[in-house]
């Protein structure tokens, strides 16, 4: 058994920021699954583990409460970033037991399995009327064009504020994106995220006390009258949920929609299995979800020194757990490398697991079926566009900045 062994730089997670590594990552955490599966990296200071039994042990035992107060912030001289940690320090993301658990509650009572099913047939609508706008071109790009627009429209109308929005909102998501996927390489972006984060909680708050006109029927107005036991949230816990509830429901599935579209594209007998066989759409979405996995990784707190393959992980050491890793796991997948859209033992790690698995991932999948259903649907002869790909310099949130296509009768 041994703590922190000398570590090979090469296996860094910053390795992810090669244009190389970045375009298909997957050889990558193949080689850390098997040369070093508990992994300390010294330039992010963190262990990093990689196969999915670890990954399942980090996700469910280890702590999410790992966001400096706005206090501590201030003690370490970054005070210029305190409004961003007291944000985050109300976002269930970052929430252990009993507070997560009570915030939780309170969320659930607004965000119900119900509501979902209500928005169907408008998220449908709002993909044809996108895909209207381009049809006649015979091209466009897929993430300008659908994917970003998509679920920040349908976000809108989740939260029932105008849909005429979407456009900031989804700006204000990416700026967040920062913060949970990449912010501490990214440095000279924490004026804009501290901007957006600013106007983002000033919209959301003229949303909850407007007097001008009713409140839309929607997941804000849910979660302002939300009560559990005589609980209510408070208008920060409200604005603070409402974030990241926006932010992860539109990034992971615009990035669900461009990394699976492009998958298809590169295999075109799975995208005619998919086009012409619509009954295998929920295992579809399922496969393109661990096969190309949105989220890639998440960061947790090691609540007491644990032993994992062999490693001893002190007390209070952050740990990344990469589920985009796990997902390709040969020794919990079946050739793991391919993809089966008919996979039947898929039980993956895209949206986290037990407390902390993702609050909106009924949404997420909702739309990713709609989405496929539809640009497969109306888009004959989808094929790749000319042009190089380009792919957003996250570590943590995997997902194309362009992808172009091209149709035709």
């Amino acid at each position: 058994m041994a703590s922190r062994p000398a570590s090979d730089p090469s296996l860094s997670l910053f390795r992810l920021l090669d244009p190389e590594v970045l375009a298909d990552p997957y050889p990558f955490y193949a080689r850390l699954r098997t040369e070093a599966p508990v992994y300390w990296d010294p330039y992010l200071h963190s262990w990093v583990v990689t196969r999915y039994a670890d990954v399942l042990t980090v996700l469910q035992t280890f702590s999410a409460d790992r966001t400096p107060s706005p206090d501590h912030m201030r003690a370490l001289g970054l005070g210029e970033i305190e409004p961003i940690a007291a944000v985050m320090v109300r976002q269930m993301l970052f929430m252990d037991a009993p507070a997560h658990t009570h915030l939780r509650k309170l969320c659930s009572t607004a965000f119900t399995p119900r509501r979902i099913e209500l928005l169907e047939e408008r998220i449908e609508t709002i993909a044809d009327d996108l895909i209207d706008k381009v049809i006649a071109s015979g091209s466009m790009d897929v993430i300008g064009d659908f994917a970003a627009p998509f679920p920040a429209i349908v976000t809108a109308h989740l939260l029932g504020v105008p849909a005429e929005d979407h456009a900031q909102l989804k700006a204000w998501s990416a700026d967040f994106a920062e913060m949970l996927g990449n912010f501490q390489h990214n440095p000279e972006r924490i004026k804009q995220v501290l901007k957006s984060v600013a106007e983002m909680a000033a919209y959301f708050r003229s949303a909850i006390r407007e007097e001008r006109r009713k409140l839309g029927d929607g997941l804000i107005r849910s979660l302002v009258e939300a009560e559990v036991d005589g609980a209510r949230l408070s208008e920060e816990e409200v604005i603070a949920n409402v974030i990241v509830t926006m932010v992860g429901g539109q990034e992971t599935t615009t990035n669900l929609i461009g990394n699976g579209l492009l998958t298809l594209l590169r295999q075109p007998d799975r995208l005619a299995q998919m086009r012409d066989r619509p009954e295998i759409a929920g295992t579809a979405i399922e496969e393109l979800l661990r096969y190309e996995t949105p989220s890639q990784h998440t960061g947790r707190i090691c609540p007491r020194d644990t032993v994992i393959g062999g490693t001893l992980i002190p007390k209070g050491a952050a740990v990344m757990a990469v589920m985009a890793a796990g997902n390709r796991d040969p020794d919990r997948f079946a050739d793991p490398d391919r993809l089966d859209l008919e996979r039947q033992d898929n039980r993956h790690l895209a949206f986290g697991w037990a407390a902390h698995f993702c609050f909106g991932a009924p949404l997420a999948r909702m739309e990713g079926r709609i989405a496929f259903a539809a640009l497969l649907k109306r888009l004959p002869n989808l094929a790749l566009g000319e042009g190089r790909l380009g792919w957003r310099a996250n570590l943590g949130l995997r997902g194309l900045t362009k992808l172009p296509v091209t149709f035709h009768d």
